[in-house]
């Protein structure tokens, strides 16, 4: 299969290459070609035959969006609980309806999510929730890269699930990869956090988790243990083969030096810390010092929604109030939150950029629109001004999954949306 997309602003998201017109040529799942736009006799010149061509139209073409942190199966509890802090959140209304859930639930769930996920840009996400194996599963089916992380706690899964899973779900299929985790601190004991940082080290894993999402969290965790989350988990030697945490938005100065010194990953969530309450993440200090920031959605319960587009302007607007200057982390940062750094926090190197042999992972914006125009700076009116109705396409490993407002996966939205219904139905209060 060979797809030509011509007739394009292309931002290819490589260090020192701006927007540039040209066209993008894919061979089955690989770009093949990344440059200046090629005439029609230079194409028949070529004898290169194309199953698939794209006109663009000018519109840009760039890297799909990585999701780097999320609970996909959350979609079901979407506007189910709302306006209350973390805590009150999880324990009164969240954990006792997940108790509830069934594994077809989580795969039903997931499959919503992936539908909304496509409309905003996104062809990868970084899921921790519960049944993992159904929402690689859902994903794997329906053309989209799942990576997981292992959430686990205190109430479970077992230690042995989660070296099965590990084992199970690192696929060399491109669509399916697993690192170990675990919820969060204050939903483990020392000892679990221990055992897992030993099967980190007998995998070479990285270790991913919620990390000072509130400052309920941290303090609390330093009566329990006289030091930070992050502190303790370096104590713990979880760091040997990398990581990150999400939220981090209270981390101290020796958190800081900890993340630098492991190269960790922030990966932040503005959407869901400004809905919970929870603070502002300081995004300047991060890149200040060198420290790798990706964007995640966090799950679609507590944002309400999987949209990287809002999630980019959080980012951005969140910083420039947290610092009180206007100036604060600037737009083509943040689109490289949201694709590079992504794509590698994930292990996704291979679709990180837009470059010849890697894979073809591409979304086509629509300048076509009234809050694109005018063009007086392309990249700066995707952050600041960018919506979901903007995605004209959406691309993973080289197939064409939602374009044009219409989806080309193998399931039907309306029963997705149907089956979504009907569950949740069951477990209202």
């Amino acid at each position: 299969m060979k797809t030509r997309l011509y007739n394009a602003r292309i931002l290819t998201m490589e260090d020192n290459r701006t927007l540039f017109d040209g066209e993008i040529h894919i061979e089955n799942n690989r770009i093949s070609y990344v440059g200046q736009s090629k005439t029609d006799e230079e194409i028949a010149r070529s004898g290169i035959k194309f199953d698939i061509t794209r006109d663009c139209k000018g519109n840009v073409l760039m890297p799909s969006f990585k999701d780097a942190h999320t609970h996909s199966a959350m979609t079901g509890m979407r506007s189910y609980a709302d306006d209350m802090p973390l805590w009150e959140w999880l324990s009164t209304k969240i954990f006792p309806l997940e108790a509830k859930l069934t594994a077809n639930d989580m795969y039903e769930f997931v499959r919503l999510a992936i539908l909304e996920y496509l409309t905003s840009g996104i062809t990868g996400v970084f899921d921790m929730y519960m049944h993992p194996e159904e929402a690689s599963r859902a994903c794997e089916e329906m053309g989209i890269r799942y990576v997981g992380c292992c959430d686990i706690n205190k109430f479970g899964p077992s230690l042995d699930e989660v070296e099965k899973r590990f084992k199970a779900l690192n696929k060399d299929n491109g669509f399916s990869k697993y690192f170990i985790g675990f919820h969060a601190e204050y939903t483990c004991t020392k000892e679990l956090l221990q055992q897992l940082s030993e099967i980190a080290e007998k995998f070479k894993s990285p270790i991913f988790t919620h990390n000072s999402e509130t400052e309920k969290e941290v303090r609390e965790c330093i009566e329990r243990h006289g030091m930070t989350p992050t502190q303790l988990f370096e104590s713990l030697d979880m760091f040997r083969y990398g990581g990150g945490g999400y939220h981090c938005v209270y981390l101290s100065d020796e958190d800081i030096e900890i993340f630098k010194k492991h190269d960790l990953t922030v990966v932040t969530n503005p959407g869901s810390n400004t809905k919970l309450a929870s603070g502002i993440a300081p995004i300047s200090r991060f890149l200040n010092e060198g420290i790798r920031v990706a964007i995640g959605t966090d799950g679609p319960s507590s944002n309400n929604c999987l949209d990287m587009f809002r999630e980019m302007f959080l980012v951005t607007g969140l910083a420039k109030l947290h610092d009180m200057d206007a100036a604060a982390v600037v737009p083509t940062e943040v689109l490289k939150m949201a694709t590079v750094n992504g794509s590698r926090c994930m292990g996704l190197d291979d679709c990180d950029v837009l470059a010849v042999g890697k894979l073809a992972d591409i979304i086509m914006i629509d300048l076509n629109q009234p809050n694109m125009q005018p063009l007086n700076n392309i990249v700066d009116n995707i952050v600041y001004s960018g919506s979901k109705t903007n995605i004209k396409m959406t691309m993973c490993d080289g197939k064409i999954l939602y374009e044009d407002g219409r989806f080309n996966v193998d399931a039907d939205p309306e029963k997705i949306y149907a089956t979504a219904n009907e569950l949740m139905a069951k477990y209202k209060d």
